[in-house]
């Protein structure tokens, strides 16, 4: 068995040990995925959603793919509110899509995110909150702001579990706590 470094967290009396990853020489993050991990994403939606809730959103606004399930369980607390998934490639029965471009900081790459005509319509004139399972360097949440914009949505509220690292002020983000980046292993 391999062993590596790893980061605890906990919500809500419900404790991970993150695995730090390094995504560039000599810079590692902790790396969350709540993919089915149900215990934890009900534990993270609970503290999120009165939150986001008290910032009166209309629908809720996720990026595919590793933020689906909180973004479900936020809309179920919620009174199965809406939830829009920014997609990551278009697709033909996407019509006449909205997109922007990001840069994923735990890829490296450029990805764009496509919203489909359908939700486009859905969001015009709405309350929107933006939620992510972690905010790093801001380049989603930014692409997200992009299309929203676009879509002539109104932004109330945005959310993650985790804000991530020092590159951006997080004053406006609801968040549950914040996970450090390591650089040259500090």
């Amino acid at each position: 068995m391999t062993s590596y470094e790893t980061f605890p967290v906990e919500v809500a009396g419900v404790k991970r040990e993150l695995r730090k990853f390094e995504i560039q020489p000599g810079v590692q993050i902790a790396i969350l995925n709540i993919l089915g991990d149900t215990e934890f994403v009900e534990a993270a939606s609970k503290e999120l959603t009165p939150l986001i809730l008290a910032q009166k959103p209309d629908i809720l606004v996720t990026a595919e793919a590793k933020s689906i399930p909180l973004a479900h369980a936020v809309s179920q607390k919620m009174g199965n509110r809406p939830y829009v998934v920014l997609r990551k490639s278009l697709k033909p029965y996407m019509g006449d899509a909205l997109r922007s471009e990001t840069l994923s900081i735990t890829t490296g790459e450029p990805q764009t995110l496509y919203l489909d005509e359908k939700d486009r319509e859905m969001i015009k004139g709405k309350r929107v909150a933006l939620v992510d399972d972690v905010i790093s360097t801001g380049s989603t949440l930014q692409g997200m702001r992009l299309i929203m914009g676009k879509a002539g949505a109104e932004i109330v509220a945005e959310a993650a579990i985790f804000t991530e690292g020092d590159r951006a002020t997080w004053s406006n983000i609801i968040a549950l706590g914040h996970l450090p980046v390591w650089v040259d292993g500090k």
